[in-house]
């Protein structure tokens, strides 16, 4: 029992080497894996061969598997040395009863027999032992995993319900927002806002939110977020606006001022700083989630599908869907002929993220889940961009149907949209600068005139009051 605390010191020594070790293999392989996950989707080995970086992105990844592969040693090697040291202490302890038992021996105190009784006990002393040693050491490797669950786990509720939530039934589709200011904070804990606020999953790495970009990257990318950070504080400042049931509403405005985020605060992607949203007069934050969701339907800039059939993604919008609701919102979104045509139909797989359709006919897709779904609030962030003129058309005309007796918020970078809008609201900077309709906005001669000449206007068309 003498060499116990020989025991507990090499455990506890090794024990902590052996946690920094697993704490940094863990980073290392969640930054190969975010390599992989980057540079084998399609889009990145899209980007990879029509950039030639095919040399660069295998001695990136060489790299990261290289380091993680050295710690991977390191970790074998330390926990060899803790059997090891183990061993030596056992053997220090059979030593010790050989050497005292020999002298009482020869003392005639003990018999050989009892020493060879002792050296039995010895055994079965050591092994439960060094199973009680070998476990704090596993413990201190496990709490690296448990450290970065719950790294996760213990984030706090950024949109949280309230304990007994208003379930919507039977809304109006009335949209109000009150001085609604917001500020996407540095600080943020969400991952969410990261992904939305730079746009792309691959930039971050699950649990940490590390950026995987290069090192010589993550400068240039601070120095840009620290720019537009003194360039505009808020994201948006005191935006105050009511939309009646049924009302179309256009959101126009230069790149970067603030038109998604606006999108975004309705579904409750994010919660105002100031201010407040409404709904039928009741405020966002007292509505249950579920029921503020049923009412909402979005179709975003950039279409994702899940890599299944046609059928699933559509129905995705409402599980209990028939085939005859889906075929119908299907012709209403002018693509269920595309469908049909295909081999498989409707059960034909899309891909991963949808690359085996183009991008018109995602988002055509992606408008039909919408019109399935069937909501009162419209949300459309750009739902034709990427439509030939055709193909918009006929969208633009399945979106009157669709839009009728719907309360509806549409992005606007085409002049059809702002043409059949009731109120168009102009952002720069945050704030909303001019509203109005397409006729007033242009006779007052502010932003609205300059991106309707830039943007909007046809070649072959005339100013109003300009020299022809």
């Amino acid at each position: 029992m003498a060499v116990l605390p020989l025991f507990a010191l090499v455990a506890r020594r090794i024990a902590k080497r052996l946690r920094v070790i697993a704490r940094r293999q863990m980073n290392q392989n969640a930054s190969m894996n975010a390599t992989i996950n980057e540079t084998l989707n399609i889009s990145g080995a899209l980007l990879v061969k029509l950039f030639g970086q095919i040399d660069s992105e295998i001695e990136r990844f060489g790299e990261r598997a290289g380091a993680l592969r050295e710690t991977g040693v390191e970790q074998a090697v330390t926990s060899g040395q803790f059997f090891i040291l183990i061993g030596l202490v056992s053997a220090v302890g059979t030593a010790l009863v050989y050497w005292v038992g020999g002298l009482l021996v020869i003392e005639q105190v003990f018999t050989i027999g009892t020493i060879v009784a002792f050296s039995v006990y010895l055994t079965q002393l050591y092994g439960p032992l060094q199973m009680l040693t070998n476990a704090p050491v596993a413990f201190a490797q496990s709490m690296v995993s448990f450290e970065r669950v719950f790294e996760v786990l213990d984030l706090p509720l950024e949109i949280a319900e309230r304990e007994n939530p208003v379930e919507i039934l039977g809304p109006r589709g009335e949209l109000a927002f009150e001085n609604v200011s917001f500020t996407y904070r540095e600080s943020g804990s969400s991952l969410l806002k990261d992904v939305m606020r730079h746009g792309r999953m691959e930039d971050f790495t699950v649990f940490s939110g590390v950026s995987q970009r290069e090192e010589r990257l993550k400068r240039p990318r601070a120095n840009a977020n620290a720019t537009t950070s003194q360039a505009r504080e808020k994201a948006l400042e005191d935006i105050s606006f009511t939309m009646q049931p049924g009302q179309l509403v256009a959101l126009v405005g230069p790149s970067g001022a603030g038109k998604s985020t606006m999108t975004w605060l309705i579904p409750r992607l994010y919660d105002p700083d100031q201010g407040r949203i409404l709904i039928d007069g009741t405020d966002l934050r007292d509505v249950s989630l579920k029921s503020l969701v049923r009412q909402i339907g979005m179709v975003t800039q950039e279409t994702y599908l899940f890599h299944d059939s046609i059928r699933s993604n559509l129905r995705y919008a409402r599980l209990d869907a028939s085939d005859d609701e889906m075929e119908s919102a299907c012709r209403a979104a002018n693509i269920h002929s595309f469908i049909v045509d295909l081999e498989k139909g409707y059960d034909t797989l899309v891909g991963e993220r949808g690359y085996r359709l183009s991008g018109g006919e995602k988002q055509r897709i992606a408008i039909a889940r919408v019109i399935l779904k069937d909501p009162r609030i419209l949300v459309l962030d750009e739902a034709t961009s990427h439509l030939d003129s055709q193909s918009e058309a006929l969208i633009q005309e399945a979106l009157k149907t669709v839009m009728q007796g719907r309360t509806s918020l549409v992005i606007a970078h085409r002049l059809s949209t702002i043409l059949a809008a009731d109120l168009i609201l102009v952002l720069d900077r945050g704030r909303v600068v001019e509203r109005g309709t397409h006729q007033t906005l242009l006779a007052d001669g502010g932003l609205y005139r300059q991106l309707y000449e830039t943007q909007f206007r046809p070649e072959n068309e005339t100013m109003p009051g300009s020299p022809t």
